[in-house]
């Protein structure tokens, strides 16, 4: 691609975040669309590159490049969840703790904390919260 062309997707992703960043209420989430937009041009044009002219964080913009927060086919059908959820289960002993946090893109919070075995319960659990976001 040449470096207007480059330029040019840049410039209007910007104006985008701009006008979001006008109408925005105050501490609210950059939408996952503009997220998603800024990681494909990032896959594209290197993530320095488009964090600085997007004033986006690096690390934030790197991590959503590589695929780690959603998936841009998931967000693409308006959906929320990950590109996919491991539980890793070793049998341990039965008093075992475990915490799991979630938080969906519309800022729904969900702490399940159990013992013992409740795995295939917990996966259930999380798989809903992130279908439905609340």
């Amino acid at each position: 691609m040449t470096g207007t062309r480059q330029s040019g997707q840049i410039e209007r992703l910007q104006q985008r975040l701009e006008g979001w960043r006008k109408k925005r209420r105050p501490r609210s989430r950059i939408p996952e669309g503009l997220w998603n937009a800024a990681a494909e041009l990032a896959r594209s044009y290197g993530v320095n590159k488009v964090a600085r002219a997007l004033h986006l964080d690096y690390y934030n913009l790197k991590e959503r490049r590589d695929g780690i927060m959603v998936s841009s086919a998931a967000a693409g059908k308006g959906e929320n969840a990950p590109p996919f959820i491991e539980v890793i289960s070793e049998r341990g002993p039965q008093g075992a703790e475990c915490v799991i946090e979630l938080e969906s893109a519309q800022g729904a919070k969900m702490r399940i904390h159990y013992r013992g075995q409740a795995v295939p319960e917990a996966v259930a659990l999380c798989a809903e919260f992130l279908k439905n976001g609340r």
